[in-house]
This record gives C-alpha cells, structure tokens and sequence, in this order.
C-alpha cells in the first residue's frame, strides 16, 4: 500500500511539474514572440562636444540603457556635434545619435551617403541658439558682429550650420564680415573670458552647464534673435525646423539680460539608420523615454521629452522598432 501511494505522489508530482513547464512555456512565447531574442552585442552612440549637453545626455543615458539591455554592450564616442554625429550613423561608423531637425534635413538635401538609410526613434528637447558676449560689448543685435571675432562651432557641428544662417540672415557674410573662430561649447567661454574672442554660438540645451559657469564668473549677456526668425524662414528648405523661442530669464540667472531673451530654437532627434534591428531600437527607444525624469534632474532640457510628442521626427521616416513601442504605450 505504502508502495503504491509513493508512486501516485511521484506521478503527481512530475504531473504538476509537467504544467508548470508548459504554463512557464506559454509565457515565454507570449513575452518573448517566435524568432525574438533579447538583443545582444555592442552599440556605438555618437554624443557631441565633452562640456555640451549631449555628452552629458549620453553619459547619463548610459545606465538606464545597460539596465534595460545587459546584453548589450555601450560605447559613447564624443564627437563635434549633430553634422558629424549623421556621418557616422549613416555610414556605420555609429549605431545611434542625437542630431537637430534642420542638420538632418541638411545631410538629407546634400545627398550625403546613407542619408536614405537614416531613421528616427523620437523627438527630444529642443536646442536653444545662444550668442553670448560679454556684458560691456556694443553688440545688441546679429548684424552687430561685422569685424568681430566670431566662435562658430567646430566645422561638424550644428552650431556651425546654425551659426553661419544666423549670420547670413543678419545680413553678413560668415566668411568675409566676421572673423570666425573654429570653437564650439568645450573652449568658446573660456575663449571669450580671456578676451580672445568678442562672442561665440552656442545651440543647446537649457541650461547649458558651460554658459551657466562663465556667467557665475564672467559678466555676459545673451543677445536676442528673434528679429531674424522671419528673415531664416525666407531662405526656405530647411530653415523650416526653426521657430522663435524664449530663453527663461531664469535659465541663466547671472547673465546681465535681467529677463528672458527671445531666440531662436530647433528640435533633436534620437537618429539610428534601417540596419538596426527593430528589438533594438524598440529597447533603445523605451530606455530613452524612461528615462526622461531621472536624466532630468541633470540636464533639464530632458524633462521636455514626452511620449505624446517623440513619435514625431520629422524628416525622418519612423523607425519600425521605434514604431513598436509606442505602440505597446498607447493608451
């Protein structure tokens, strides 16, 4: 007897476990469709110059996506900025970027290789186009800056492309009016602090930890832009991604402008081209939004990145992993 209810709790047992397989089966399937596996290997990220802020955004970054894919492994490459940064992806020598709307649109117009391949994962924050000099200068205004020393942004960066349209819509040649300095974020402030320079472009972020440093230790302003929004849209194409825009007043609270200053401002897009595979750019793209708070705290501008609005990346066509997670958000 005690024989024969030892085998029934044995075959009850293995039953159970039988059912347990297959209920834990079931639910791998449903988690983890036929033919998808959890993305492996490593990806390059393109950021930009050490002290802008998407360096510090991909630093920063960098946890939250080694948390969502241990599997993967990832390389920030610092670079001169949003024209350098489409290079790389379109052409395989990175996987994943941050870039404006309007240097997309560029490199799209210009032809340049793999910009067919190219494709968008969200909408960011916007960057802000700053031109600070210092407090006593007499420029009040773009078209002030005839026969001054210039810092424009490092040639593969938006600040230079930004930059040198501003200057145009001003009604100045950036190659004949100004002298033009090849610096962008990580030396312009310190430039302009030993008078080597009489201003510098800066599109970024808000509060761009550079600026906020040299107005805690310099006297500087920040010169408005908003007489040249009309004047940027009358080149048509791509200055189309350019809206007027108003610096906070508190944004730089050292700066002598003693209130908000109206600029210039244009999108980022979260960039990677048709050859990532879609479960990657979907756990990606899922990091990047869930991370939208705790990056925040750091890089404010990032408190603006919103899952209602990131499905727009205009030029680009939406990328299908990307597509897939929005998706699985929508209410």
């Amino acid at each position: 007897m005690c024989t024969l209810l030892s085998h029934l709790s044995r075959r009850r047992a293995l039953q159970g476990s039988a059912a347990a397989l297959v209920v834990l089966g079931l639910l791998m399937w449903w988690l983890l469709p036929v033919g998808q596996s959890a993305p492996r290997g490593s990806v390059t990220f393109s950021t930009g110059v050490r002290t802008g802020v998407y360096q510090l955004y991909g630093k920063l970054l960098k946890p939250t996506l080694a948390h969502d894919l241990p599997g993967v492994s990832i390389d920030l490459q610092p670079s001169e900025g949003s024209q350098q940064n489409l290079a790389r992806v379109a052409t395989g020598k990175a996987d994943f970027t941050i870039a404006t709307a309007d240097a997309i649109a560029q490199y799209i117009a210009d032809g340049r290789p793999g910009a067919d391949r190219l494709r968008g994962c969200a909408r960011l924050y916007d960057d802000y186009v700053q031109l600070v000099v210092d407090d006593g200068s007499a420029v009040q205004r773009a078209g002030d800056l005839r026969h001054k020393r210039v810092a424009v942004g490092q040639p593969g960066s938006g600040v230079r492309l930004i930059a040198d349209r501003v200057l145009r819509a001003a009604g100045l040649d950036p190659q004949k009016d100004i002298t033009a300095v090849p610096a962008g974020i990580d030396t312009g402030p310190a430039l302009l602090d030993a008078g080597k320079i009489d201003a510098f472009f800066w599109s970024g972020g808000l509060p761009t930890d550079a600026v906020h440093d040299l107005a805690s230790r310099h006297p500087i302003r920040l010169v408005p832009l908003d007489d040249l929004v009309t004047r940027l849209h009358a080149g048509g194409g791509n200055t189309r991604y350019y809206r007027a825009a108003v610096i906070p007043g508190d944004a730089y609270r050292e700066a002598r402008n003693n209130g908000p200053v109206s600029t210039v401002a244009v999108a980022n897009v979260l960039v990677t081209t048709d050859r990532e595979g879609p479960e990657l750019t979907e756990g990606f793209t899922r990091s990047v939004i869930r991370s939208r708070d705790r990056i925040g705290r750091q890089v404010h501008a990032a408190q603006l990145v919103d899952v209602r609005t990131a499905i727009y990346t205009d030029p680009l066509q939406l990328h299908e992993g990307a597509r897939r997670y929005y998706r699985s958000v929508k209410p």
